[in-house]
């Protein structure tokens, strides 16, 4: 339970701008019909880092 307090106070910042880079580069890349694979795996781990994060720290605190 903890972890997940440590990571919606310290790494929450790190995950949100791992989510909008990734936002924008299969943005980008659907634009220029490229292949979007690594960058969705990147927007699909943080999301649900932050979500899960947020979710454990409002239920356990």
């Amino acid at each position: 339970m903890d972890i997940f307090f440590f990571i919606s106070v310290y790494v929450m910042p790190i995950l949100a701008i791992i989510f909008c880079l990734s936002l924008v580069e299969i943005i980008k890349k659907v634009k220029k019909d490229q292949p979007t694979t690594a960058n969705t795996v990147w927007l699909t781990i943080s999301f649900v880092l932050i979500v899960w994060s947020i979710s454990v720290t409002a239920l356990g605190y």
